[in-house]
């Protein structure tokens, strides 16, 4: 079943690199008490996924927060290095989105939102959404039809909604 607008997030854990190599992130503790977009997309590295999808959070990161929101945080199928690699060469840390690894796909599968799309070698990765989740709980929900096209689940769709 797909995530609905007033559904509560499942647990789940999720990976960044620290320090010392790659560490654990409850999600549910990121949201708690908080206001955070929260977007997937297909791939780290991928064409509109670095050219598009990711670009236009690092470009509205700031009228987010001027908004209320805690923090804005992009969800990929990848391992944590390839997560750390792709959000310093974009930009994107800096830019204050955080990019956590959901490497296994379980977010990714528990809220409905995994695929596959064997002619272009991409399997168990995600689609492309963005949402706005107030402690926890789905308020704005933005899928794209197309895992391919970033129009719908934009930061700039979702930060006019709000």
């Amino acid at each position: 079943m797909t995530i609905s607008v007033g559904d509560k997030l499942p647990e789940a854990t999720l990976l960044q690199v620290g320090e010392s190599g790659p560490e654990s992130v409850a999600l549910a503790d990121r949201l708690a008490g908080r206001k955070v977009v929260l977007f997937g997309l297909p791939g780290a590295y991928t064409g509109t996924c670095t050219t598009a999808h990711l670009p236009s959070f690092m470009r509205t990161r700031e009228a987010f927060a001027e908004k209320g929101v805690d923090e804005v945080i992009c969800v990929t199928v990848n391992d944590p290095f390839v997560t750390q690699s792709w959000g310093e060469s974009t930009g994107a840390d800096a830019a204050g989105v955080v990019i956590l690894a959901d490497a296994d796909s379980s977010l990714t599968k528990a809220i409905g939102m995994d695929f596959d799309a064997p002619p272009v070698g991409l399997f168990g990765r995600s689609l492309r959404y963005a949402m706005l989740v107030d402690n926890g709980v789905v308020t704005h929900l933005n899928l794209e039809e197309n895992p391919g096209v970033c129009e719908v689940s934009a930061g700039e769709t979702l930060l006019a909604q709000i």
